[in-house]
């Protein structure tokens, strides 16, 4: 692909500068600008036959390289025509049902309203005196979710960027309560979580000040889900090594398996010993507004705090998250007073200022995304588009397994299914892993679908994650051919190798 050529000369400005401010006198502009951008993004959905086009990098940054930022257009209309080629023709579409890679949603219309409202208005969360409503409206949500997970009055949390960020704070306000302000014991503190978790739980450590061995993996069960014995073995062990537990890790839906951990017994567990535990749900917190899976959640209620991705399984934009705890006196571990910002005769005056409870301090309104689907669609609405990317993927699981060209792993909770093509049927092949590398690779490249990989037991596998309601049957069996037709063709090219 060849770099297009860009205009060479960029027509005379007829504006000037202020004339692009947000402002009452601006608002034709500001109506204009929006709707063509509205129309680009829906020419391209309407035109889009595949969910990539399968560029490369090296085709795609000469493109941009191309692109002279000090030389700007002076027309949002010539500014969108060149977005069209440097990145609208290109993106990863995750609307599309062919797009079957990573845990990224399809969006709701009303989300996509809101995003529009908040991002005009702008109100920084960080403070009563830049949000107000804003700020009562996160609060709402939190309230709304604690309430979904079983917590009582006491809990509280706060918006967050995403699973990584609220598992970080949730450890940071598990560090802080494990040491009760003896900074010695830092580095003997543990953390237990499962073998099949999140990387986030180690780089959270990390970034903890931990020691590099903090953070024991719990050994996991045929399904993926952490074995409460194992997690007891190593609660007592820890014990007899004067290695205080700061926090046990569950995870409510994995991101390669989408297994979901005992909960019950590992509550009981935590209780116990007095563990702090903290549910990962940053997948699985779709099943909170299930109609017909909301028991796989059982146990959530125990935990001291959760994490919440709705731009996993609420259909939700980037970024939309929380950290729920179940004590919100917790969160005093993140505040800070500065006299400029939120000095501490606020917090005595009652004034919610949420910075107080945030890693972050300018924040986006996420939340009204969240707000505006509930009210357009409300819970039960998101949950039956859940409900239905679940049996989707029951019944994906059913028609790979009586596919003799492949193995399934194991049956997910969710909507994810870790399976490998086998050359010949035979899975020790000794061009299987590559065969599935490359039929991966070659599949992206062609664009006619997006599928993720992992290893299992040191092997390569492929991925799917359903998270689009649109994604058919159809479309799965036709990836899957896809999919054994790259693989076929590069044993042929290889056989003789």
């Amino acid at each position: 692909m060849s770099p297009r050529a860009r205009t060479a000369e960029a027509p005379a400005a007829t504006t000037t500068a202020r004339d692009h401010l947000f402002n009452a006198r601006t608002l034709p502009a500001y109506r204009r600008s929006l709707a063509e951008g509205v129309e680009a993004v829906a020419r391209r959905i309407a035109t889009a036959d595949s969910p990539f086009t399968g560029v490369s990098p090296q085709q795609l940054a000469p493109e941009l390289d191309a692109v002279d930022l000090d030389r700007p257009l002076h027309d949002p209309a010539a500014a969108l025509a060149e977005l069209e080629q440097v990145y609208l023709r290109d993106a990863v579409y995750f609307h599309h049902p062919r797009y079957l890679a990573h845990l990224n949603c399809p969006v709701v219309i009303p989300a996509l309203l809101g995003e529009a409202v908040l991002s005009a208005v702008n109100s920084s969360l960080d403070t009563w005196d830049q949000s107000a409503g804003g700020t009562l409206i996160e609060r709402r949500l939190i309230d709304w979710t604690a309430g979904r997970i079983g917590f009582g009055p006491a809990a509280d949390g706060v918006f967050t960027s995403g699973g990584s960020q609220s598992n970080l704070q949730a450890l940071l306000l598990a560090r802080e309560e494990a040491l009760a302000g003896d900074r010695g014991l830092i580095s003997r503190l543990r953390v237990l979580a499962s073998a099949a978790g999140h990387f986030s739980v180690q780089k959270s450590a990390k970034l903890l000040g931990l020691a590099a061995d903090a953070v024991i993996t719990v050994p996991v069960d045929e399904q993926r889900r952490m074995r409460p014995e194992a997690l007891a073995a190593e609660l007592a062990r820890c014990a007899r090594e004067g290695l205080p537990v700061m926090a046990v890790v569950a995870t409510a839906g994995t991101t390669d398996f989408g297994s979901i951990d005992p909960l019950p017994e590992i509550a009981e567990l935590c209780e116990r010993t007095g563990t702090w535990l903290h549910v990962d749900a940053a997948y699985g917190c779709g099943l909170l507004v299930s109609a017909t899976r909301r028991h796989l959640l059982g146990g959530i209620e125990r935990a001291a705090s959760v994490t919440v991705d709705y731009h996993k399984s609420f259909f939700q934009p980037v970024s939309s998250s929380a950290l729920v705890v179940a004590d919100g006196s917790v969160l005093r571990h993140a505040t800070y007073h500065a006299d400029y910002l939120n000095p501490a005769r606020m917090a005595e005056a009652r004034i919610p200022n949420q910075v107080d409870k945030s890693l972050q301090t300018t924040r986006r309104f996420d939340a009204l995304k969240l707000w505006l689907t509930l009210r357009v669609m409300g819970a039960e609405g998101v949950g039956a588009l859940f409900d239905e990317v679940l049996d989707r993927a029951a019944a994906a699981h059913r028609l790979l397994s009586a596919d003799r060209r492949f193995e399934v792993v194991t049956r997910s909770s969710l909507s994810t299914l870790v399976f490998r093509y086998l050359p010949a049927g035979d899975g020790s092949h000794p061009l299987a892993d590559a065969a599935n590398l490359h039929a991966r690779e070659a599949l992206a490249a062609s664009g006619a679908a997006v599928v993720a990989g992992t290893t299992v037991g040191g092997r390569h596998h492929l991925k799917f994650t359903l998270l689009n309601p649109e994604t058919t049957l159809t479309d799965i069996a036709v990836v899957l051919d896809l999919l054994a037709g790259h693989a076929e063709q590069y044993l042929a090219e290889h056989a003789a190798a």
